[in-house]
């Protein structure tokens, strides 16, 4: 394992739990990462002290999860996660457990875990606990279920979608045996929230491996959302094409998926998954560009920033490149370059100074489109004199 240290805060409380005759270790991703060299970003906690003795200890803590055993303690601004050992009964709705026991024995509280890479635990000191082979199969670079891998998705379907998500973010390949059962378990997908479903799609696609999108769809994970599974030759791989951003791989995903017949439409398909208005007003207009010809000239690209916005407009063009080839983004980014106006906020004149000329209403309006508009097309003439002259001239014609 590479030579992690836990920072100060959380060695605090791992020995402040010990101090007081409880058993405390670090558990599930932070553990994960700190095998695999890789410096986590949370910090997490199992012991044996129940909640409430655990509020007794430190001073500053927050109930956030006490229902399941779970209590975050705040070390200086700092968050740390302390969950008491459990067991947890049946899950009837394939999400969350009917009910939660609190246990005194740590390895009874691993075998309720997804993956075995995130069933291994350290204590203060740093002796691993791994009694279901987890750091093995992270040297494998597997993902395998602890314990029946169809027990495991039957309790919580979402374990399907993290399976392919850990897979695509960290390279590694899923047990066989757990791969069958996410076959066999998919139908299970169709009872989880939109937005839990959301979410890990959306952590996939921002992976560097987006294209593992095709594997979640041929499995099933998405039945609910779509009109069909892919074809047979998937053009998923163009998911790379784009650059990570959020904004970006949902507009290159409904484009593929509407390409392939698997949605009617990009904004019908992310309504149902429940993305903010933003993202789906964003992909729906770039949709809406990528239907029209290719801009051929810099008054164009102008044209479609005035309309659209520059984030919507180098998203379709990055899709454009990605699933047409060509330099749409090169082009759009040399006339940003440029500074040349495209909006009123560039536009020499403002509303005030044709208030001055007597126009208002609807007519001032009309007059500040027809000035930018201009000016998209003669962009050397955005001077302030010259298009006064111009309101003038036009308003006495």
């Amino acid at each position: 394992m590479a030579s992690i240290t836990p920072p100060k805060y959380v060695r605090q409380v791992l020995t402040t739990l010990q101090a007081r005759g409880h058993l405390a270790c670090l558990v599930g991703g932070c553990v994960r990462d700190m095998i695999m060299g890789v410096h986590p970003h949370d910090w997490d906690v199992s012991t044996s002290a129940l909640p409430e003795e655990v509020m007794e200890i430190f001073p500053h803590t927050l109930p956030v999860g006490l229902r399941h055993g779970t209590v975050t303690v705040m070390i200086q601004s700092r968050k740390v996660e302390v969950t008491t050992f459990r067991s947890e009964s049946a899950y009837s709705d394939h999400r969350h457990p009917d009910a939660v026991q609190f246990v005194g024995d740590l390895t009874a509280d691993l075998s309720r875990r997804d993956f075995t890479m995130n069933a291994i635990a350290i204590p203060p000191d740093g002796l691993i606990v791994d009694p279901f082979g987890g750091v093995q199969d992270i040297q494998n670079k597997i993902i395998r279920c602890v314990g029946e891998p169809e027990r495991r998705f039957e309790e919580d379907a979402l374990r399907m979608f993290r399976a392919l998500r850990f897979s695509a973010r960290l390279g590694f390949a899923i047990e066989e045996h757990s791969m069958a059962a996410i076959s066999r378990c998919a139908p299970l997908a169709g009872d989880l929230s939109p937005e839990r479903v959301r979410d890990e799609v959306e952590a996939l696609l921002l992976t560097t491996r987006p294209e593992r999108m095709d594997e979640l769809i041929e499995l099933g994970l998405l039945d609910s959302y779509l009109l069909q599974r892919l074809p047979p030759y998937s053009t998923l791989f163009r998911l790379n094409g784009v650059p990570r951003k959020s904004l970006f791989r949902w507009a290159m995903l409904g484009e593929l998926l509407e390409e392939q017949g698997c949605i009617r439409a990009s904004e019908d398909f992310l309504l149902r998954l429940r993305l903010d208005s933003r993202t789906i007003r964003c992909c729906s207009d770039c949709a809406a560009i990528l239907r029209q010809a290719a801009p051929t000239q810099a008054v164009e690209w102008k044209q479609l920033l005035n309309r659209y916005g520059v984030e919507t407009v180098t998203c379709a063009a990055r899709c454009r490149d990605a699933l047409l080839g060509g330099n749409s983004f090169g082009k759009l980014r040399s006339v940003l370059k440029s500074g040349e106006c495209f909006s009123m906020k560039h536009l020499a004149v403002t509303g005030d100074d044709l208030l001055a000329l007597g126009l208002q209403g609807r007519a001032l309006g009309d007059m500040l489109q027809f000035l930018l508009n201009y000016v998209m097309t003669f962009p050397q003439n955005n001077r302030k004199e010259l298009l006064l002259s111009l309101a003038r001239d036009t308003e006495e014609s």
